[in-house]
């Protein structure tokens, strides 16, 4: 089954057929390398992976996840009959930091955007610059997500470490400077992520630099995803001879790579991601003024990725499945065939912190209206429900015109309940996508733009259930109350 999808891809692209394309996707859990060709649809030859976790500060050690990359990369290589590769492209989860001294050596572990150890330095900053001003030109907020409150904390609280570093990176062009032995540009898509890149200019923001005290040679230089690197180190030449003077291109945001990879490339093509945590994006071409739920970020020099992220996903569904102890399959059946918003409970799913809509520091998962006979069953069905509440404030900001959305995501494939519930909150039909590996299916239409079909293939279609719209719209009222009687006092 498909939909019919409107580009807003680069017109006048030279059409080439069968292209090789290696494919590195860093996610939040895992590690992936695999090799994709078209001719007539995107096949995949061979994929290697290594899973893994953040510590418990949400960072990881650099080395090590650069390390797993590798490994994945000899690992594809050592599969027969691969076909001969064209180029190299690569997303990696955002929002992430790292110092490297003068020979590029690490000096900070990988700070993730999950890292909430910036929470003062974030609500230092919100006092002392104008936030909306700075929403306005970076897309992003004033949150520990973002680079500016974790560079602050650092200089705050690990002066050995800024000592010894020479420049900020990301974990991708960290990567490409190993592999090269040489500087590198990082993409407009990665650095709109760190809340430090003007959105309009497309340079480091000067105004948060001069706040910071850091100097843009600090930095890395910027480019498009496209500004091509080739001529590998002679250790990685030899190690990876097939791609000696391959075209490597710069990586870019995962959230980019799954908007294209899903079909969600026009402002009237929402898409829904639920993995470990959740997202729902638009692509536009139009740089204009922003909802304060929303951020904005970069896929290239001419398109916009607008949407909003949260904390929680598939996340808050594995923690409530392990505390309680529930079975998967036994779980989804029951869901299903339990009364929307029948439980009598409030939940605010922020067990992760918050992100979008509201971007407050100390928000935490509030339960209310527990009793004696509330049912583990009736707890995962609330906080499902929530996540889907919290991801149609988001839909509703966001103000498109669409009347469907298009859905992926782990979450979303494993649990039919869930795409129901959601379908329910957002009260429009959900188009669950067909293909898996959206991220990489991006990059590589990123690459091979010719590729790209007309049409977005999905497996099934899920209607909202119309009986139940008033009973969603009260308890999202309820939610929004209980929210802020906790964190808009005053």
């Amino acid at each position: 089954m498909c939909i019919i999808i409107t580009s807003l891809l680069p017109h006048n692209v030279i059409q080439r057929n069968n292209v090789a394309i290696l494919i590195i996707d860093v996610g939040s859990s895992s590690v992936r390398a695999l090799v994709m060709t078209s001719e007539n649809a995107l096949r995949t030859h061979a994929i290697a992976k290594r899973d893994y976790q953040f510590d418990t500060h949400s960072t990881i050690d650099a080395s090590q996840l650069r390390q797993w990359v590798e490994d994945c990369i000899d690992e594809v290589f050592r599969q027969p009959a691969l076909p001969r590769i064209h180029a190299v492209g690569m997303a990696t989860f955002v929002g992430n930091l790292l110092g490297v001294d003068e020979n590029n050596h690490p000096t900070t572990p990988v700070l993730t955007y999950a890292d909430n150890r910036s929470s003062q330095s974030a609500q230092i900053l919100s006092t002392q610059v104008d936030t909306s001003a700075v929403h306005a030109r970076t897309g992003c907020r004033v949150h520990t997500a973002y680079h500016p409150a974790k560079l602050h904390w650092l200089y705050q609280t690990m002066p050995d470490d800024i000592q010894k570093t020479a420049c900020w990176l990301d974990f991708a062009t960290y990567c490409y400077r190993t592999w090269f032995e040489r500087d590198v540009p990082c993409s407009y898509s990665i650095a709109s992520w760190s809340g430090l890149l003007n959105r309009a200019s497309l340079t480091w923001d000067g105004d948060w630099l001069s706040y910071l005290g850091i100097s843009e040679q600090q930095l890395p230089n910027l480019a498009d995803y496209n500004n091509t690197q080739q001529g590998l180190s002679a250790p990685y030449a030899h190690r990876w001879s097939t791609l000696c003077d391959v075209p490597f291109y710069l990586a870019v945001g995962d959230g980019a790579g799954a908007n294209i990879g899903s079909g969600g490339i026009s402002p009237d093509r929402p898409v829904v991601t639920i993995g470990t945590t959740a997202a729902i994006r638009i692509i536009t071409d139009e740089l204009s003024a922003l909802h304060p739920a929303l951020w904005s970020y970069r896929i290239d020099t001419h398109r916009h990725l607008v949407g909003g992220s949260t904390n929680e996903g598939g996340n808050i569904f594995a923690w409530a499945k392990k505390t309680f102890h529930l079975v998967n399959h036994h779980l989804d059946d029951a869901l299903l065939h339990s009364e929307p918003a029948s439980h009598g409970l409030t939940v605010l799913p922020l067990l992760a912190g918050e992100r979008s809509p509201n971007y407050h520091e100390s928000a935490k998962g509030t339960i209310h209206g527990l009793t004696l006979h509330t049912t583990p069953l009736q707890i995962v069905h609330a906080l499902l429900e929530s996540v889907g509440l919290r991801l149609r404030l988001i839909l509703d900001a966001m103000d498109t015109a669409s009347d469907f959305v298009l859905a992926g995501g782990g979450a979303l494939y494993q649990s039919k309940a869930w795409g129901q519930i959601l379908a329910d909150c957002l009260d429009r039909p959900l188009y669950i996508l067909a293909e898996r590996e959206v991220t990489a299916q991006g990059v590589y239409y990123l690459i091979e733009p010719s590729q790209m079909p007309m049409q977005a293939r999905y497996e099934r279609q899920i209607f909202p259930r119309k009986q139940y719209i008033q009973q969603y719209n009260h308890l999202l009222e309820q939610e929004q109350a209980l929210y802020n009687s906790l964190y808009k006092k005053g």
